[in-house]
Parts: C-alpha cells; structure tokens; sequence
C-alpha cells in the first residue's frame, strides 16, 4: 500500500449519502442493511475460515454513473465470532495473489467477504438472520474535500476518503490500481436480533460491528478481475 493521490486537488467528486431507514424491512430490497442478499447465479452465500457464515451487514446497487462500477451491486459480510482488523498482504507495493483469501495477522484466513456482483437480479431463498433488515437510501451530494484531501466523514458511496490517518492506494494483484468505492464511517453499529450471541468486543450486545470500529475505505478492481476483488482499508 502507498500513498498515491496524497496530493490530489480539492475537487468536488459525485459521491451518494447512504441514509438508514427506521421502519424494519418485510421483503427483500436490492439496498438494504441486512435482508436478502443479491448473488450472481452461483454464488454462494460466503463462509468465514471459522466455518461460520457471516452477516450479511449491507448490500446496494451502485448507480450507474459511478465510473467502473455503476450498474454493480455491492456486499458486504462479515463474521460475528471474528472481530478483527484487516492486514493487507503486499509484495513490492501490490496485494499479493489472491489477497482476499490470505491469512491475517490474527487470524488463518479472512473473516469477511466484500463482492461486486454485476448479474445479481433475484434475491437468496434465506434472509440474513441476524442483522436487523433495514432500508437503504442513496442520496447525491458533492463531496468536496478539505484543504488537508479529507472528504465527508459519512456512510457514503464514491467521493474522496475521510482518511483517518495518510491515504493508503492500493494496486490489485492483477495490476490495476484499486479505486474508492464506498465508506462506512469508524464506530458505526448495526443493530441484531434479540437473543443472538454477542460480537466479541462489539459495543454493545444488541449491535455487531465491523473491523473493530475502524473507518472503513472500500478499495475495489476496476478491473473487476474477480467479484471479491475489492480491499477494505481499516484506519482510526
């Protein structure tokens, strides 16, 4: 990882405000924390190294006036049992070979899955069982960066990073420079079930959370060498 792009200018980028709505969710929507997801034909739901199947925190259809990915939906899973920060793998400055699958620093394998599914267009047969199902709102807005290149410290899709601490630009192991996606802001929670197992180390017991709280920035392929090639960048 580098810190490529340190010096962009102060642009507006086009970016979407991604707002959570109150009234709980009883059919499937194509955005959404939790619910149904929307795979590919044969994709199946994604399994932790722990053999536990991880929540489905949140899902949604990338507008298609966003660059490379407009027109994909996008996922994110993650383990509740593993409650971890990602450790990228790099050799001479690009993600090793199929770093989504790589051991972790903490951990033999990943405990998350984030794909870009491009033929998702009917919803799994199971609903995530834990994360509370909740609507998703894309909402456009400019995001323009302060004097330091830091964009809005939102649950966002496109515009510039919140970088916590320097940029970290990533090269995927095919080659191509990894872009911004998507943000979800350091701290963030998602509310479960009643009577589920705690997340270790979570907030609180009716919440799960994701990377340990960090902010997370989702770098993805623009070359879309494969659907989970996509690297969150945790920082604090």
């Amino acid at each position: 990882m580098n810190g490529r792009g340190a010096g962009k200018a102060r642009t507006a980028l086009p970016a979407r405000v991604i707002e959570v709505g109150a009234e709980p969710l009883d059919r499937p929507v194509r955005d959404s924390l939790g619910g149904r997801p929307f795979l590919d034909p044969g994709q199946e739901w994604p399994v932790c190294f722990c053999g536990e199947r991880p929540a489905l925190f949140f899902q949604l259809d990338v507008p298609a006036d966003m660059g490379p990915f407009g027109g994909d939906h996008l996922l994110l899973f993650h383990c509740r049992a593993h409650h971890e920060a990602s450790d990228a793998e790099c050799a001479g400055g690009r993600l090793v070979p199929r770093y989504r699958d790589a051991p972790q620093s903490h951990c033999p394998g990943p405990f998350w899955r984030v794909l870009l599914q491009r033929q998702a267009e009917l919803p799994a047969a199971e609903p995530e069982p834990a994360v509370c199902a909740l609507p998703l709102t894309l909402r456009p807005f400019d995001d323009v960066p302060s004097p330091r290149g830091i964009g809005a410290q939102l649950f966002k899709l496109g515009g510039t990073p919140s970088w916590a601490q320097d940029p970290e630009y990533c090269t995927c192991a095919c080659g191509a420079d990894l872009e911004f996606l998507c943000q979800v802001p350091e701290g963030m929670e998602f509310a479960v079930r009643p009577g589920l197992p705690e997340q270790p180390c979570s907030v609180g017991a009716d919440t799960y959370g994701m990377f340990l709280g960090n902010e997370v920035c989702l770098m993805a392929c623009p070359a879309h060498c494969d659907p989970a090639a996509v690297w969150p960048v945790n920082q604090n």
